[in-house]
């Protein structure tokens, strides 16, 4: 487990247990890249902002209530932030938490 006990195992089994559903880390993979992976005309700046959520569950092909229940696991993961801009949840990914995550990961295993 992590060098350190506590919240650090606890943050990186939670982050690793979002990652391990294929869907949403196909989801994490196109928000690394939103303005190459999304063509819809966006609500707000896809780079600043991030993505909205009918455009990720256009893309992915499924139920709207599906992709945020996977959306609202990667946020309590760290992994994303929201945005609300009017009535749309915009996501972006947590880079500096990510970034965290793989360092994390090579310092444990």
């Amino acid at each position: 487990m992590a060098e350190s006990a506590g919240s650090t195992d606890l943050d990186l089994v939670t982050a690793l247990r979002a990652l391990a559903n294929p869907v949403r880390l196909q989801l994490l993979y196109w928000l690394r890249d939103p303005e190459r992976h999304f063509t819809q005309e966006p609500v707000a700046d896809p780079v600043e902002v991030g993505v909205c959520v009918s455009h990720l569950q256009a893309k992915a092909g499924l139920a709207q209530s599906t992709v945020s229940a996977y959306m609202a696991e990667l946020q309590r993961a760290g992994l994303v932030r929201a945005t609300r801009v009017g009535k749309w949840t915009h996501y972006k990914r947590d880079e500096e938490r990510i970034a965290q995550l793989v360092a994390t990961l090579g310092r444990t295993l």
